[in-house]
């Protein structure tokens, strides 16, 4: 009955991080960075507390949950990237975005999974663009490395703490560092 409830409320949990407008499916966009003869594997984890409290010394920012989800690309039975989903409010509602990372602890890219604010606060594909190519042991800071939106900071903001979030959930629980 336990294991039922817990299932239950992992299956709720994960359905609310999509429930803003969906741009993209995940998958998708998992092909889409890795190739459409990719296998894609998802998979939920839960943090321990140990694991949150490394990734929120690490990312500097404070988790407001321990479930991620978490994507393996898998080409040839050999694993050619991760995607890592970010549920953040941006404003008062959330947005989900995917970090694409390399096995050799290097950001790809990112996608906009979904997002429920209006869409002038949406980034844009040229912004998103400075994401590409930046290693997991960097802190990304919005008017630092990250470049602002101007009429969009809390977005802008929102996307880069996402990605020290996925930073360290790679490093923690992915790379094992």
């Amino acid at each position: 009955m336990q294991a039922l409830l817990k299932k239950t409320v992992l299956a709720l949990l994960f359905a609310l991080p999509l429930s803003a407008k969906l741009l993209i499916s995940p998958i998708d966009a998992m092909h889409y960075t890795y190739g459409e003869d990719t296998k894609v594997v998802k998979k939920n984890i839960l943090l321990s507390k140990a694991q949150a409290a490394a990734i929120e010394k690490q990312a500097s920012v404070q988790l407001t949950s321990k479930i991620f989800r978490i994507y393996r690309a898998i080409k040839n039975g050999k694993i050619v990237g991760y995607g890592i989903l970010i549920n953040k409010k941006v404003r008062s509602k959330n947005g989900v975005v995917l970090y694409f990372i390399s096995p050799k602890s290097k950001l790809l890219g990112i996608e906009i999974i979904a997002f429920n604010e209006p869409i002038e606060y949406l980034p844009s594909k040229q912004w998103n663009s400075q994401f590409q190519n930046i290693q997991t042991d960097k802190l990304l800071r919005v008017s630092k490395e990250i470049a602002t939106i101007t009429g969009a900071t809390l977005s802008a903001r929102s996307v880069t703490d996402g990605s020290r979030i996925a930073f360290g959930i790679y490093n923690t629980v992915i790379k094992g560092k």
